[in-house]
């Protein structure tokens, strides 16, 4: 009597670029991808800024020149929110440039009073002694400055995401600054970008632009999500 052979199932191949490997090489390639890209985006202002001595009273053209950094920073998050993990799959400089033809005109409607308004404290308490004010002033406006960095940073998520008015990112920006959590998660990448900016330079923290943003998303989780449950169609 003859025995049955049992037919042996060939093992399933593993599908490439969904191991832990790709993924880390995906998420590295779109890092740097978005770096140069934003490097090259915000190189106008970048160039501009090395022509202005580091007096203070070129802090108004120091906010013009930072003008092209906003769109930057926006179509990196965009780029970044929407990357592949599948290595088969990534268009990370498609997806910047989407971002920066999409995002730029809104951004910039916040982006540029944000900046002004910033160089007017900065102005402010670099030439403190001359304005005769009391000292706890000075730390109002500091504090007035760090909040307005926070609101900032929700509102650059908020105009790189979605599609809203101005007046509407802004009012949910502002919403947002109220939320502890998601505030304090925005401050982190902030706070590490100036301790960079101070111990090392203006330059390391341009060069860890991608990953601090990257930082930034990952914070605004619940923000995006709320975001889209609540405020979208």
């Amino acid at each position: 009597m003859t025995t049955p052979v049992t037919p042996v199932t060939p093992a399933t191949p593993a599908v490439p670029g969904t191991g832990p490997l790709s993924r880390l090489v995906a998420l590295v390639h779109t890092l740097l991808v978005v770096e140069a890209l934003l490097l090259l985006a915000a190189s106008p202002g970048a160039a501009a800024l090395l022509l202005l001595g580091a007096d203070a009273s070129n802090l108004p053209l120091v906010a013009v020149c930072l003008l092209p950094v906003g769109p930057a920073l926006s179509a990196a998050l965009y780029a970044l929110h929407r990357r592949g993990r599948d290595l088969a799959d990534l268009h990370p400089a498609r997806a910047y440039w989407r971002g920066y033809r999409l995002n730029t005109c809104a951004v910039l409607r916040l982006w540029a009073p944000l900046s002004a308004w910033l160089a007017v404290i900065a102005f402010t308490l670099t030439h403190f002694a001359l304005t005769g004010l009391p000292g706890w002033y000075a730390l109002l406006l500091a504090g007035i400055g760090g909040a307005s960095l926070l609101w900032g940073a929700h509102a650059l998520v908020l105009a790189s995401l979605f599609a809203f008015r101005t007046r509407d990112t802004a009012r949910l920006a502002a919403h947002f600054l109220r939320h502890g959590r998601a505030t304090l998660a925005a401050a982190s990448p902030l706070v590490l970008a100036f301790g960079l900016a101070v111990l090392f330079g203006e330059a390391l923290p341009a060069l860890l632009a991608a990953p601090l943003l990257l930082s930034l998303l990952h914070g605004s989780r619940p923000v995006i999500t709320e975001t889209a449950k609540d405020f979208t169609a």
